[in-house]
């Protein structure tokens, strides 16, 4: 089965697993090698509304709480449908939410990544660290893959669709 065959059977399988009432339409669920993420949109607290007119802190705080009691109140429900999840599909199942434009994950894998740099390379992770961008080369790297995936959105999102290709191509091809 191919990457992108597997996502859409992922997405399908949690928008008719998950309850109803959890999100606005369905989460977005994303698959890499190791792990699921699953981010539903919640709606805006009422509060986060009528404090538009007090204050941004306000708001932000009313946001704040709504999304830690949906992280609170479905947390034994969120952890059994992982568990399905993880038996049927093989992958680490992270959650998170997005409510009055915030995004927060509850759980997410930290997975190393082995790689070989040059010292030109280790150098610009040195200087993050020195500068206190990053506390280690570990961080200062993930700080350097978020800015170029922040950057170049658009492209990245044209060669996920041109692999998707590739691999609608090797599927219809010969079997060995």
């Amino acid at each position: 089965m191919s990457t992108s065959e597997a996502a859409e059977q992922l997405r399908g399988w949690f928008s008719g697993r998950l309850p109803d009432d959890w999100f606005e339409g369905p989460p977005d669920v994303v698959l890499d090698r190791e792990e699921v993420s699953v981010v539903g949109r919640l709606p805006d607290p009422a509060a986060a509304a009528d404090a538009t007119e007090a204050s941004e802190a306000e708001r932000a705080g009313a946001i704040a709480g709504h999304i830690q009691r949906f992280r609170e109140e479905t947390r034994e429900r969120r952890i059994g449908i992982a568990r399905e999840a993880e038996r049927r599909f093989g992958h680490k199942v992270s959650w998170g939410v997005e409510c009055g434009g915030e995004r927060e994950m509850f759980t997410t894998l930290s997975v190393p990544v082995m790689t070989r740099l040059r010292q030109p390379e280790r150098r610009v992770l040195d200087t993050l660290v020195e500068a206190g961008v990053a506390r280690s080369r570990s961080d200062a790297l993930a700080w350097c893959v978020r800015l170029v995936g922040k950057n170049t959105d658009e492209w990245l999102s044209e060669l996920r669709s041109a692999l998707q290709h590739v691999e609608r191509a090797r599927a219809a091809g010969p079997q060995a």
